[in-house]
């Protein structure tokens, strides 16, 4: 009795002590679901909630004629949530019933897989019940207007499960047309170039945020909880794509013949500083030619002689000298202690200052500013400092703006050849941008002009910001100083003796400026050691009488190039750069009430059965040199023509065809058959090309085509 007591006893106990920790469970679920719910909650949808960032549709770049030069479009990831109810009803009949349309549409709209892959892919999925099932990536805004026809996928998201995730991809419709300057949009902004990077906070807009859902290894969207971004606003450039055009065809043109290492050309309107155009590009190891680094803005070198405007202007100001003043060449070789500057024309003796500087005599201005300078070294110093060649330019581009080395008397580097040799161009170094600022000072009366790059900043088409021109210097030196150099700058392309006679004398309208023939110290060798290499440059402005713009072409050489003078070099691109913007926009057209016949040679290039048809049509008599071949090369004069085989038509699949003389039907023609794409700007006949004629391409490339 007492034994059964005792275990009854103990059964009791255990009893109630079940009984007490099932009333503490109970009361702690009560006290964890009522009390602490919220905070647990919210714990919980921390771990599969999460807002994440929309970019906002980033701002685009236009030029100041209208033309886009960096763009976003849309691109879209499309994704399936196969756990949707309309693909899991009744068994997944929607699934079944569509997946085999579904697959073939998929493979005949963007062709990477078969049918069979298609079908295979989606239905492993599906029996997976994958929530976030990445189906396409980056595809276009046409293909997935397509898509959005597809099979199951016009039933809608609830039904089909398919879900588009848009973003922004960054295109320049122009490719290398002024690619540099326009610059580089990466994910990392920081990382970003050009005005890209410097009006990044207005381009990039706001994030709005999404709510996602974080499902089977991946986030979902939440529909409906969606805070919109704030797209980037628009920027406009001072940059003409016309002008911009012709300084990229020009310099593309002297790189490739001269074989030369990288190059840059600079054009700026006069009266206002405004950029119009920067054309830059560097040979690649392949020897491609790319913009591959903005040498007009971000690259300092030795100038060479057109340095020698600064060391004239310093001398009129300072009235030591006028340009009538004579200056002993001394033969054209003269050492200042124990280092020898000569002349690249040997035999030259006493001249005026004038002459000195059309011939670019080195002694002459080493000469001069020894001897007025040299026991005052700060002044000349000052001089330099109020022509902004020891300050940054200015211009808008942030991190790419190259600083100048002038040294100044206090520097440990200075010397006492330090005058002589920074008189013609040596012992500084300087962009090509200051450079033009300081010729563009002179041909504007010696106002100098901050340069720059935007003209406005839009917002939804509304102008929300203007951009004026700046003056930062009123008077870089006195009104009789700027008129003594002007015609110094004259004489070196009209005088016989100017060493840009030969190059720039033979035009319609007027130029001012100064050659340059550098020669190169290249990684620390010495200018001496080996084969010379030489930086060419020409920098002037036009027409003289009236300065409209200015032009900086500098250009380096290698030791395979076959010209290297500055007047044959950079000055054939100034003068091909100058003509054709003169043509377009200065002169004018003198035009006669009376008509007469036209006598004069027409060159035309067409495809053989077009141009016999309209000449057939237009009563006009041709003979044909050739029987067979598509295309033909037509000259016609009055009412004749001859036809004849055209010489530099590449026929070549892979090798770039000359495009230029065609009318736009011919050239879309041949470019579509050798697997080309087009950008086109302009009417007319193909004027240029931003793709080299006898170069190789790959099929798919784009290209420029400028009609006139």
């Amino acid at each position: 009795m007492e034994i059964r007591k005792d275990i009854l006893w103990r059964v009791y106990l255990c009893y109630i002590g079940i009984m007490i920790i099932g009333v503490l469970v109970l009361a702690k679920t009560f006290y964890i679901q009522q009390v602490e719910g919220k905070f647990w909650r919210g714990m919980g949808d921390s771990l599969h909630l999460k807002y994440m960032p929309i970019n906002a549709a980033r701002g685009s770049i236009y030029s100041e004629d209208g033309n886009i030069l960096s763009t976003s479009i849309p691109v879209f990831d499309v994704y399936v949530d196969f756990c949707a109810e309309g693909l899991r009803a009744k068994n997944g009949l929607l699934f079944k019933e569509n997946i085999d349309s579904l697959a073939l549409r998929m493979s005949q709209v963007f062709g990477d897989k078969s049918k069979e892959t298609y079908k295979n892919d989606l239905e492993l999925a599906y029996q997976n019940k994958e929530r976030y099932y990445l189906l396409k990536r980056k595809i276009s805004y046409d293909e997935m207007s397509l898509m959005r026809d597809f099979p199951l996928v016009r039933l809608g998201r609830n039904k089909s499960g398919f879900i588009y995730d848009i973003r922004d991809k960054r295109i320049n419709p122009y490719v290398l047309l002024a690619n540099r300057t326009i610059g580089l949009s990466r994910k990392d902004s920081s990382k970003n170039v050009g005005l890209e990077r410097t009006y990044d906070s207005l381009l990039r807009g706001e994030s709005g945020q999404r709510l996602m859902r974080y499902t089977s290894g991946a986030y979902m969207p939440v529909e409906g909880a969606e805070v919109d971004p704030v797209n980037g606003k628009d920027i406009i450039t001072t940059l003409d794509t016309y002008i911009q055009d012709v300084a990229e065809d020009e310099l593309m043109q002297m790189m490739v013949g001269n074989n030369s290492e990288h190059g840059s050309v600079i054009v700026m309107e006069v009266a206002t500083g405004k950029i119009k155009a920067i054309a830059n590009l560097g040979k690649e190891a392949e020897g491609v030619y790319t913009e591959n680094l903005n040498y007009g803005i971000g690259k300092a070198t030795e100038p060479g002689s057109v340095f020698k405007l600064a060391t004239l202007l310093s001398l009129l100001d300072d009235k030591y000298v006028t340009i009538d003043s004579k200056v002993d060449c001394e033969g054209g070789a003269k050492s200042f202690y124990g280092l020898r500057i000569k002349d690249s024309h040997l035999g030259t003796g006493t001249i005026s200052v004038k002459d000195a500087f059309a011939r670019s005599s080195n002694v002459a201005f080493a000469k001069l500013a020894f001897q007025y300078y040299q026991d005052q070294p700060m002044k000349w110093y000052q001089h330099l400092d109020r022509f902004r060649l020891t300050k940054l330019t200015g211009v808008d581009i942030i991190a790419t703006s190259g600083r100048p080395t002038i040294k100044s008397p206090s520097s440990k580097s200075w010397g006492k050849t330090t005058i002589p040799y920074m008189a013609h161009g040596y012992e500084e170094l300087v962009t090509p941008l200051h450079m033009l600022m300081l010729y563009n000072a002179v041909a504007n009366n010696g106002k100098m002009m901050k340069p720059y790059l935007v003209n406005s900043v839009k917002e939804n088409g509304v102008e929300i910001q203007k951009f004026v021109p700046e003056v930062l210097v009123d008077k870089i030196c006195n009104d009789e100083a700027i008129a003594q150099a002007k015609v110094c700058l004259r004489a070196v392309v009209d005088s016989v003796h100017g060493t840009g006679y030969k190059i720039l004398t033979d035009s319609n309208y007027s130029i001012s400026g100064k050659t340059g023939t550098a020669v190169s110290a290249l990684d620390n060798s010495g200018y001496n050691k080996g084969n010379k290499i030489y930086q060419s440059s020409f920098i002037g402005y036009f027409p003289s009488e009236n300065p409209k713009y200015s032009i900086a072409v500098v250009i380096q050489n290698n030791k395979n190039s076959k010209q290297y003078y500055g007047a044959v070099v950079a000055g054939k691109v100034f003068k091909k750069v100058s003509d054709r913007i003169y043509n377009h926009f200065l002169s004018k057209p003198n035009f006669k009430n009376e008509a007469v016949l036209d006598t004069s040679v027409h060159n035309y290039f067409g495809i053989k059965n077009d141009m016999q048809s309209i000449f057939s049509g237009l009563g006009i008599t041709y003979a044909d040199s050739n029987a067979s071949g598509l295309w033909r090369n037509a000259s016609l004069s009055g009412k004749k023509a001859k036809l004849a085989e055209p010489t530099d038509l590449n026929t070549a699949q892979n090798i770039m065809p000359n495009f230029v003389g065609m009318g736009l039907k011919d050239a879309l023609y041949l470019l579509e058959n050798k697997g080309l794409t087009a950008t086109i700007s302009g009417k007319g006949k193909v004027i240029s090309q931003s793709l080299y004629p006898g170069t190789s391409f790959k099929k798919g490339q784009k290209i420029i085509l400028m009609l006139n």
